[in-house]
């Protein structure tokens, strides 16, 4: 295996692994929640922008694994993933606010 290869295998795999879980953990609350800091629209947009990078990383796991790790990704395919993981990190720190509140009064 190329040093290259143990690279991608290296950073790239958790990397994508790490999407998945923060999608899906987004998507599980968006899903079975009603976020008031939301309109409806708004929630349902971000559930579609959740749906679609799950999508898009499952194709990208699928196609590094049927090339044996040989097939990376390009860099400006990953900044929109890495900004909506920030964004549904912010959306759970709300939630998580939210419930706080909820729960002292």
């Amino acid at each position: 295996m190329s040093s290259e290869q143990e690279l991608l295998k290296t950073v790239l795999e958790p990397l994508l692994e790490d999407f998945q879980y923060w999608f899906s953990r987004s998507r599980s609350l968006l899903e079975s929640e009603r976020l008031s800091f939301f309109t409806v629209e708004e929630q349902a947009q971000l559930l579609e922008q959740v749906k679609k990078s799950q999508q898009e990383v499952s194709t990208a796991q699928m196609l590094f694994k049927a090339t044996d790790g040989q097939a990376g990704i390009e860099s400006r395919m990953l900044v929109p993933w890495h900004h909506l993981v920030a964004q549904c990190w912010d959306v759970a720190r709300r939630w998580r606010e939210l419930k706080a509140q909820d729960s002292q009064s």
